[in-house]
């Protein structure tokens, strides 16, 4: 095996005791195995197998967002948006870890120096061929697929620190078992994780860093995660642990790179931007330097040391390739891959031997289309066995629909699968002995898919919603909640949605029949929710009056920013989220009288 990776990294951390196992060992990552080196001339290591030349080009590829999308993904999530030189668009079928397999390894041929590096979410919101059993089958892919690195993203910790331990070192799942016929060795890459600590002792739950080399060339990769994590995912899954700035634990570790004689630095940062196009080949460098691009990661650019050589981004499922200008007013290239491996970026990294590092004015970067034309066949192969594990449960129709109801492929704030899912937790929590709710609330980023209308895999006929298509789109099986809140809180959620942190991106939640109001975004901030138009029934909310919410436990936790919503008193526990929408498909749709998607009018929108 080559010396840029091998089956079980040595110095591979497991996660500390704040998730309840092993405490962590030095704060080091160790070299690939097999890394033998030899003084050369100029007093530079080289490989016994070193090449002539000063510069070497380095190919990084890389991707993010994965979310465990072995398949190709379904309708709208499954497509991308190219942009013509005369200003045109067309979309293009993408996606799909068969796929991504196929262009990968063409990309590689030819290139003595190839890294595949990811920003994150890799599982986590999978669908049921990986969600099902843990996300085993997506890392398995990504072993074939030779991932030599990763940072972790917050979806990493759905299913809490324990279990992200698991997925990087293997055995069977603690309380499912491994699935029949099957063995879990765990990650043959390293999950970075530099700025998640030990609250108790300040130790990084992984390896806060990576080195990777051959023939003498040296590149270090430091990966962190959002330092806004614990608002998005469940509280329960991250006690004890702290997620630190960015910007300042990616500072830390380019110094220690640094002592250690590595200069090329590439930072694995699973935060991320908005173009100001859909198109993923538009030029985000128009007019100047990283102008088309915005959001936080611009920030964090413009902060991070000048040694910091590129900045492979994740987490908000777009596509850029930009250069933003470092500290030192340096353009420097900042990428992102959209998501679900619909695209991966190619970055030529050259090497300078003299200085060990990167020549930033020859860094090249751009995003390619993952088509569907040639499948993998080992990923083939391992998608039906996969498959074969999950058909009984997958194949079950639960429902009948008359066309596509969009969710994560809607644009607009009030989303036509929001509305449908709202709905059935407010039917499934309205019973007095469930929880009495009058009103349901659905977090948009809870929403992973769209219902789609085309018959696909086993189904007989257009419009079979089967268990593994529902699953798809509520993978995370939160437990439902109904709590007390207020009028005066209910309005105050209301105006989070549009201000404080998510004024600039909002996040704006999902309502069950009823409810309406208006959203004047021609103004700013919490003004932007028009107090007296909130209603429920057609009658003014009271604000001292008290009603009965229903909600998954991520935002009765307070998650996305809505402390409003945390603050729900008589809290009682339901069914799952899945339960509850699976419930409300069999009630209301049949293949005679298929469920037709709902109009959409709950939010007026003043734009």
């Amino acid at each position: 095996m080559s010396a840029t990776r091998h089956k079980k990294r040595t110095g591979r951390r497991i996660l500390a005791a704040a998730a309840g196992v092993a405490t962590l060992g030095a704060l080091v990552a160790a070299l690939p195995a097999g890394a033998a080196e030899e003084d050369g001339a100029d007093g530079w290591t080289y490989g016994k197998k070193a090449t002539t030349g000063r510069t070497v080009d380095v190919q990084l590829l890389s991707f993010n967002d994965l979310h465990g999308n072995l398949e190709a993904p379904a309708g709208s999530s499954g497509e991308v948006v190219h942009r013509h030189e005369d200003g045109t668009t067309e979309k293009i079928k993408a996606g799909g870890v068969e796929y991504l397999a196929t262009h990968l390894r063409d990309a590689r041929k030819g290139n003595r120096y190839s890294i595949t590096a990811a920003a994150g979410d890799m599982i986590g919101a999978s669908p049921l061929i990986s969600g099902l059993f843990h996300d085993e089958p997506t890392i398995e892919a990504l072993n074939k697929l030779k991932l030599d690195v990763s940072s972790v993203g917050n979806h990493e910790f759905d299913e809490g620190a324990a279990e992200l331990a698991r997925i990087q070192n293997g055995g069977c799942h603690p309380t499912d078992g491994c699935a029949e016929g099957t063995t879990y060795e765990g990650a043959e890459f390293p999950y970075l994780a530099a700025n998640v600590t030990n609250e108790k002792t300040g130790e990084p739950v992984l390896d806060p860093y990576f080195i990777w080399q051959k023939d003498g060339v040296r590149i270090g990769f430091i990966g962190v995660t959002l330092e806004g994590t614990p608002g998005i995912v469940n509280a329960e899954g991250i006690k004890g642990l702290k997620f630190g700035d960015e910007v300042e634990t990616i500072n830390k570790y380019t110094k220690v790179l640094e002592r250690r004689g590595v200069k090329s630095i590439v930072a694995l940062i699973h935060e991320g931007g908005a173009p100001a196009s859909s198109a993923y080949n538009y030029d985000c460098d128009s007019p100047g330097p990283g102008d088309g691009v915005s959001g936080p990661v611009v920030d964090i650019a413009r902060k991070l040391s000048p040694q910091v050589d590129a900045l492979v981004t994740g987490h908000t499922h777009q596509a850029y390739a930009c250069t933003i200008p470092d500290p030192a007013g340096k353009p420097r290239t900042v990428t992102s891959a959209a998501s679900f491996g619909k695209l991966y970026t190619d970055t030529t990294l050259t090497y300078d031997r003299a200085t060990k590092d990167i020549v930033r004015t020859a860094v090249t970067s751009a995003n390619h289309v993952v088509t569907r034309e040639r499948a993998a066949r080992d990923m083939t192969d391992l998608i039906t066995k996969w498959n074969a594990l999950a058909a009984p449960i997958a194949n079950r129709p639960v429902g009948h629909i008359s066309a596509n109801i969009d969710g994560r492929g809607s644009t607009a704030y009030e989303k036509p699968l929001g509305d449908l899912i709202a709905d059935a937790q407010l039917e499934g929590l309205a019973p007095a002995d469930k929880g009495g709710a009058q009103i349901a609330f659905m977090n948009p980023g809870g929403i992973r898919g769209d219902l789609v209308h085309a018959r696909s895999g086993s189904e007989a006929a257009d419009g079979v919603v089967t268990y593994g298509e529902a699953y798809t789109v509520q993978p995370f099986t939160n437990m439902m909640t109904t709590v007390d809140l207020t009028g005066a809180q209910i309005v105050t959620a209301l105006q989070q949605q549009v201000s404080g942190a998510n004024e600039a991106s909002p996040k704006i939640l999902q309502v069950s029949r009823g409810f309406t109001y208006t959203l004047d975004m021609t103004k700013t901030g919490a003004a932007r929710v028009v107090v007296p138009s909130v209603k429920l029934d057609g009658r003014p909310l009271d604000p001292a009056a008290t009603y009965r919410v229903a909600m998954n436990e991520f935002l009765s936790g307070g998650g996305d920013g809505f402390t409003a919503l945390g603050q729900g008193a008589n809290k009682r526990v339901g069914a799952s989220d899945l339960e509850v929408f699976i419930a409300y498909l069999g009630a209301h749709s049949s293949a005679d009288a298929p469920l037709t998607p709902p109009a959409a009018d709950r939010i007026t929108v003043v734009k």
